[in-house]
């Protein structure tokens, strides 16, 4: 995830004085602000950053938290209980960071598609498991797909059927880092609660920049890995 010699963003540079001003932008009334298709976030102009945009395709069982994870990381309140996506539900998150290399921030635009099962049923397009999954993201065709893998209730996992041995093994033999979300009721909707989605918006955003980094030439990839 990280570049040689460190990250290429400032973790946590948004919940810090100096991202103040970036983090009031997507705020409002001291809440996440839910933005419209044609809304982005305000700064003044001396403030300003460039938009970089990306879509990030949600894929795992029915109840594993997919559509809980979006709504903890857009600010938005999570479902009390589980009730099958129908269709696709697209929803948009902003996220400042700030880049090592320049010292200058970037707002990225995430556009997460969560798709139910009934949907990819449909369109034969489930995958049943998650070494299915994985190994169908993951070939020759497909090197542009930034793929990352988030462990969903990690605050529940004395109930959990997937145990830290099992996350251990599938980092071992994938090469993937699981990133670790909780499944927290309000979590990331207002400032208190961002501290608890940021390091993950901040990996998610971190992986996505890398990628490109690499493949602009720009940052040099890790030897014996594809790039993530």
């Amino acid at each position: 995830m990280a570049a040689r010699g460190g990250s290429v963003l400032e973790p946590g540079w948004l919940l810090s004085p100096a991202g103040c001003p970036y983090l009031d932008s997507i705020l409002q009334k001291n809440q996440r602000r839910v933005f419209g298709l044609l809304e982005r976030p305000v700064l003044p102009p001396p403030l300003a950053a460039p938009t970089v945009t990306y879509k990030l395709f949600l894929s795992g069982k029915s109840g594993v938290g997919k559509t809980a994870l979006v709504a903890t990381l857009a600010g938005t309140p999570v479902p009390p209980g589980h009730h099958e996506t129908l269709g696709i539900e697209a929803t948009t998150v902003y996220w400042p960071a700030k880049l090592r290399a320049s010292g200058r921030p970037v707002i990225f635009q995430l556009h997460f598609w969560d798709c139910g099962d009934g949907a990819l049923k449909k369109f034969e397009h489930l995958l049943p498991e998650l070494p299915a999954q994985m190994s169908r993201v993951i070939g020759p065709d497909e090197e542009n797909l930034v793929r990352v893998v988030v462990g969903t209730k990690f605050d529940l996992s004395p109930q959990a059927d997937v145990t830290e041995g099992d996350v251990v093994a599938f980092e071992g033999t994938w090469g993937l880092p699981v990133l670790r979300a909780s499944s927290g009721p309000g979590a990331g909707g207002g400032r208190g609660g961002l501290a608890r989605v940021a390091p993950l918006l901040d990996a998610l955003v971190e992986r996505l920049w890398r990628r490109d980094q690499i493949a602009a030439g720009v940052a040099p990839g890790d030897e014996g890995s594809p790039p993530a």
